[in-house]
């Protein structure tokens, strides 16, 4: 990316490689500037809202509009109203209604605040920007710069200073380094050799975003010829986030369009470091958002077994605006490479509990979205004062079941996780939870159904850590708990027949709705690898009843109307009481 500014869609990136504003005139002076005046301009005067009239009368007909504003924005800066009124006639005009003129700079700043707001520095290019020094400085200085721009704007206008000063977030919500680091991609990935990878992320939370989308349709399809074959993209619209996503690297490649999107991974997997990733071939590359002028979305999958690497593949379009299908993607191709290595993908959650009495526990709880797994750790982080020293969640949406340790046939099979945070639904989180955590969330849609919050909740050496399972429940969220929250079962038969049906109410989170059911709970890896997957099943089962892990079925009632919350906490209490 060349240009100083890019305006896409709801989204601004301002690049201080190439410009950095370090006073107001050269702020009004930069690209940035004239870009979003012009843009707010043509927004009103389309309009023809009465500021927008006012401003064209104050001026000559024929005259530059944004321009003669950008020139007058400039002496406010400098002198006082009435040292300007003298200058030319046309300031006498615009002076004749003061508030009309403070209620333009205030829906202005209002505009420019109501973008999704990056930064970006690239490392290995010089210019008149800023890519040496501090960047969490540079941004909270701009930060500082845009306020007090806007204010010495207003105050001038007004005649006085204010009294009451809101210290918003007014620069940038995001700041991204890049750099050009050399990766080990076979040659026919060369199209995507030149694009920047990721290198630091710094958000300025709470990070509020708004996807065209809210909810994920269907499933992923594996196809059998690689769809990077013959794509064309532009390297300067593209940005990798090299990620660590279980014990798979990935290189996940996004359009600038979908920013929002692309940096959100950072409160979800582990940003890999430098030294991870330089020079070596990933495990797995997704690309997201490719312009193929195909009128269909495309989320499909290839199996790329001659250079022994997963391929994921989403084409342009305001369908694919949601985080579920960055995500959920990203771990379908995981969970196929887990498959072949002979690891159980788990759709669900997973915890350490360390209680008060001494005793730890490991617990699992499998199923689909919508089931109840987040919430029931939710429950369980509400009780753990009564009954729990400390509590660590090991996955919150998809982890691995791997054989236990070798040496030593009485291990249980262990479980390992993928993410370092969790993609929420707030429809079903206590109320206050969100606010908790308002500053160091990223939130989508917080005023739509199916609102989600991505927060980190865990370390990545904590979730490859592997922890032997004690209890594996399946989350039921559509029986009535009337008799018992807890039931277990007899055999493993018994138990593989409930989690492979995948039974579940759904909750919106995808466009399926009443009852349904999804193979093993799980439509990323194991529905697409049936075969294989059943082996696994029948394997870690089996060898789950043999080591004395207790195997049973949780229910949540996420799904029965009005037990919302009042389920998951109901069901967590009856664990604790079990096991405390």
């Amino acid at each position: 990316m060349r240009q100083e500014t890019t305006i896409n869609r709801n989204s601004i990136t301002v690049n201080f490689t190439v410009k950095y504003c370090n006073n107001a005139e050269v702020l009004l002076n930069s690209d940035g500037f004239r870009k979003v005046l012009e843009s707010y301009l043509e927004k009103i005067g389309k309009k023809e809202s009465p500021v927008y009239i006012y401003l064209k009368e104050s001026f000559d007909e024929n005259s530059d509009l944004a321009k003669e504003i950008t020139r007058f924005f400039k002496l406010l800066i400098v002198l006082d109203n009435s040292e300007i009124c003298s200058l030319e006639k046309k300031y006498q005009n615009l002076f004749r209604d003061k508030n009309i003129l403070i209620e333009f700079i205030e829906k202005l700043y209002s505009y420019w605040r109501k973008f999704e707001r990056y930064a970006i520095v690239r490392n290995s290019k010089k210019g008149e920007g800023l890519q040496n020094v501090n960047f969490i400085e540079a941004i909270n200085n701009f930060k500082n710069l845009i306020l007090s721009t806007y204010r010495q704007l207003e105050e001038t206008v007004m005649g006085y200073q204010h009294r009451v000063y809101r210290q918003l977030s007014a620069g940038v919500n995001a700041g991204i380094i890049l750099n050009d680091m050399n990766r080990n991609c076979p040659p026919e990935y060369s199209v995507l050799e030149k694009v920047p990878f990721i290198e630091t992320v710094i958000l300025q939370p709470p990070f509020i975003t708004y996807p065209k989308r809210n909810t994920r349709t269907g499933i992923f399809h594996e196809v059998f010829e690689n769809p990077l074959k013959d794509i064309c993209i532009n390297e300067e619209n593209w940005f990798c986030y090299p990620a660590k996503v279980g014990e798979s690297l990935a290189f996940i490649y996004f359009n600038r369009y979908f920013m929002s999107q692309g940096v959100a991974l950072c409160n979800l997997f582990e940003l890999a470091r430098e030294e991870e990733y330089r020079n070596k071939k990933p495990d797995i590359i997704y690309v997201y958002g490719v312009k193929d002028y195909s009128t269909e979305m495309k989320t499909v999958f290839y199996n790329d077994r001659r250079n022994k690497m997963m391929i994921g593949y989403a084409n342009y379009g305001e369908d694919i605006d949601y985080f579920g299908y960055m995500k959920k993607m990203i771990l379908t191709l995981h969970n196929i490479r887990m498959i072949e290595k002979g690891g159980l993908p788990i759709h669900g959650a997973m915890v350490h509990i360390n209680m008060k009495n001494g005793k730890n526990y490991n617990v699992v709880i499998m199923g689909d979205s919508g089931a109840g797994k987040s919430e029931s750790l939710e429950a369980f982080r509400k009780l753990s004062e009564k009954y729990v020293k400390d509590m660590k969640v090991i996955f919150d949406d998809m982890g691995t079941l791997l054989p236990g340790n070798n040496n030593n046939r009485t291990e249980a099979p262990v479980g390992v996780g993928t993410e370092i945070g969790a993609f929420v639904r707030l429809d079903d989180l206590d109320t206050g939870y969100a606010y908790k955590e308002i500053d160091r969330s990223i939130f989508m849609n917080p005023d739509k159904k199916n609102s989600r919050i991505i927060i980190p909740i865990t370390s990545y050496p904590e979730i490859m850590k592997g922890y032997p399972i004690d209890f594996f429940f399946y989350a039921n969220n559509y029986d009535s708990a009337d008799r018992d929250e807890l039931e277990f079962f007899k055999d493993y038969k018994e138990a593989i027949a409930v989690f492979k049906s995948g039974k579940r109410m759904a909750k919106g989170t995808t466009s399926e709705v009443g009852i349904v059911e999804s193979y093993f709970a799980n439509p990323f890896g194991p529905m697409q690898k049936q075969k294989e997957t059943d082996l696994l099943i029948e394997k870690f089962f089996k060898d789950m009843f043999e080591k004395g892990v207790k195997v049973g079925q949780i229910k949540t009632q996420l799904g029965i109307k009005g037990m919302e919350k009042e389920g998951p906490l109901k069901a967590a209490q009856k664990l604790f009481e079990l096991i405390k």
